[in-house]
């Protein structure tokens, strides 16, 4: 048995890289169910819903209910819903979280005139077209979001620009931040994780590879915070960073040393 009741794991960079299985994670994730932990996978991944996790796991021998997996674009889907009801939203994302939320029954408008909510994310077809009209968006005090701050995203054979970078741009001309960004390490995004696990963050233990999401995440709501050594995070950004995690880990294979 472990003092901890639950884990939430990130998913890129600390169970997979790419299509890739991270080496031995399996050890890991099987600590985990031998400790009678309860796991949930948080992506900040704003395009992807956890039927899609469940998928590109099960190839791995990984079996994961979808019900144990939030994205920023599930958690961005439920806030809109319970707090802007009937809200007409301008979105600055993909289609994937155009469908999202479409089916968390979010009005959607392509009409920047007849924004109720902006919600900023990733966008692939980003253009000084699209900033011009979420300028037109953002005029007056309408409700501003973001699905999550991350900058970059990770690929096979590099980076790319994420929803973080967007947001900056829609900052910018608007000349206001985002009244709340809705993912990791959002207190929203912690109080969504705590409803689905059904627990509390002093017995929960969060594993990433990302301090200033995943470990920043754990810090603010008071769990127990391991950063894993096999995505974004490696000594020299550990040594420089204001934000520190409980536990270093080498990967999340290592995770049976905390339990």
């Amino acid at each position: 048995m472990t003092d901890y009741e639950a884990a939430i794991l990130d998913v890129d960079g600390t169970i997979v890289r790419g299509d890739a299985l991270l080496p031995n994670v399996t050890d890991g994730l099987a600590a985990l169910k031998a400790a009678d932990c309860d796991r949930l996978l948080f992506s900040n991944n704003p395009t992807r819903d956890g039927g899609y996790y469940r998928d590109r796991l099960e190839p791995h021998g990984i079996d994961i209910d979808p019900e144990r997996v939030l994205t920023s674009a599930a958690v961005a889907a439920s806030y809109l819903s319970d707090n802007h009801p009937g809200a007409t939203v301008y979105l600055v994302g993909s289609d994937r979280l155009e469908a999202i939320l479409e089916g968390a029954a979010v009005e959607l408008t392509d009409d920047p005139d007849a924004a109720d909510v902006v919600l900023g994310s990733f966008d692939k077809e980003f253009s000084y077209g699209t900033l011009w009209e979420s300028l037109r968006a953002l005029e007056g005090d309408v409700p501003f979001y973001g699905t999550d701050p991350d900058t970059t995203i990770p690929i096979d054979d590099g980076q790319i620009p994420g929803s973080g970078a967007i947001l900056a741009a829609m900052e910018a001309v608007a000349g206001r931040e985002p009244d709340a960004v809705l993912g990791k390490p959002s207190s929203v995004a912690a109080e969504a994780a705590m409803d689905r696990l059904g627990t509390e963050p002093a017995k929960t233990l969060v594993v990433g590879d990302r301090l200033d999401t995943d470990i920043a995440l754990g810090n603010r709501a008071g769990m127990t915070t391991a950063v894993v050594e096999t995505g974004v995070t490696d000594p020299a950004t550990l040594e420089a960073s204001r934000i520190e995690p409980d536990y270093v880990l080498e990967s999340l294979a290592a995770v049976d040393r905390l339990l």
